[in-house]
């Protein structure tokens, strides 16, 4: 999880690459996206998905992928997958330049519109417990971290920050644990 952004409020100063969010389109990644979202992903993470993953990944049944888009330009894209009672967040990153203007947040909006009280309850995540603009982002998104995964990426045997957003209301809000990261 390589997005830097820990909320929407922030300042849009002279030059700054967005004046308005609102004009961001979230929309399905597409083949020719390709190019843009693989110059995202290598700018925002020191171990990158290759295209090959991507396609991998994508390939598969229940594997999503979105880009927001604005003025015809790729400023982020996310991953992620459906499973029966919830969304699994494998993906995520807006471009350095256009972080903390709230594309990050609409994305994530994006996933929480999907949820209900019927089926698709939560959005889960891993993120790296070295990425805390990562976790901040989602912490200020709703998310909570819930548990730590021990040795959990295979590349750099680092720890992760299991992450759920809970649609509120659910019976899933009861059974969060408590503990020293559950409040995070």
């Amino acid at each position: 999880m390589g997005l830097k952004q820990s909320n929407e409020s922030a300042l849009n100063l002279p030059g700054s690459p967005v004046r308005d969010a609102s004009r961001t389109q979230i929309r399905w990644l597409i083949r020719r996206d390709m190019d843009e979202v693989l110059s995202i992903e290598r700018s925002s993470f020191q171990t990158a998905w290759t295209e090959e993953e991507f396609l991998c990944c994508l390939r598969q049944r229940n594997c999503i992928g979105t880009v927001a888009e604005l003025d015809h330009k790729i400023v982020g894209f996310m991953i992620y997958e459906l499973h029966k009672s919830m969304l699994r967040i494998l993906n995520f990153a807006v471009a350095t330049d256009f972080r903390r203007h709230g594309i990050g947040r609409q994305m994530v909006q994006r996933l929480v519109d999907k949820l209900s009280q019927q089926r698709r309850r939560e959005i889960v995540l891993e993120v790296r417990e070295t990425n805390l603009p990562a976790q901040l982002f989602f912490a200020n998104s709703g998310f909570r971290a819930v548990t730590v995964l021990r040795n959990h990426f295979d590349d750099t045997c680092e720890d992760a920050y299991y992450m759920r957003y809970c649609l509120s209301g659910t019976d899933s809000d009861i059974f969060v644990p408590r503990n020293r990261i559950s409040e995070y």
